[in-house]
């Protein structure tokens, strides 16, 4: 990749483009800049979008960085954009999110089982975008949480309930489950 004299730039940029948090090894790939550059730019960007100037901000979220709207502009825009920005999950939100609605309620390790990769960036984003809830523990060494979805997963989905659902047919229950 292209590399820049201005490392910040590129960094603002990528964190621009992205739908998602993006997480340092990321970005490296992406610009060619090496871990500590990144982190470099990332701090350059928070102090820069941390003043009152700017209506954005530099937030970590789910072991990636994004841009988002600071929170005391967030009552005024939320009903114009509030529902643009809940329909844009990535792939592998939507994946984890799946697991969550056919699984309930399900730990984060078998979510992992399923997906095979680490649940724990998409856990926290369908959490802050309120789809997910903690509906419980369970009854199993160290209690892990167990996951569901909510009445905001229901209504943007437009679904009356769980059992709404599309049903799956054998082939996809097997890859569901693990056994292709």
């Amino acid at each position: 990749m292209m590399k820049s004299d201005h490392p910040t730039v590129l960094v603002e940029a990528v964190l621009f483009l992205e739908n998602e948090p993006v997480d340092t090894a990321v970005i490296a790939r992406i610009t060619g800049l090496n871990r500590r550059e990144v982190l470099d730019a990332v701090e350059k960007l928070r102090q820069l979008y941390a003043r009152d100037d700017h209506g954005l901000e530099i937030i970590e979220l789910g072991g990636g960085y994004a841009f988002s709207v600071k929170p005391q502009l967030w009552d005024t825009l939320k009903p114009h954009y509030g529902k643009r920005n809940e329909g844009k999950l990535s792939r592998a939100a939507l994946e984890t999110l799946s697991i969550v609605a056919y699984s309930q309620p399900v730990t984060r390790q078998e979510i992992e089982s399923i997906r095979g990769v680490s649940a724990d960036g998409m856990i926290k984003l369908l959490l802050s975008r309120s789809l997910i809830k903690e509906v419980g523990k369970k009854d199993a060494p160290g209690k892990p949480v167990q996951y569901g979805t909510t009445k905001d997963f229901l209504k943007t989905f437009r679904l009356a309930s769980i059992a709404d659902l599309p049903k799956m047919d054998e082939l996809d229950k097997e890859k569901f489950e693990g056994g292709e």
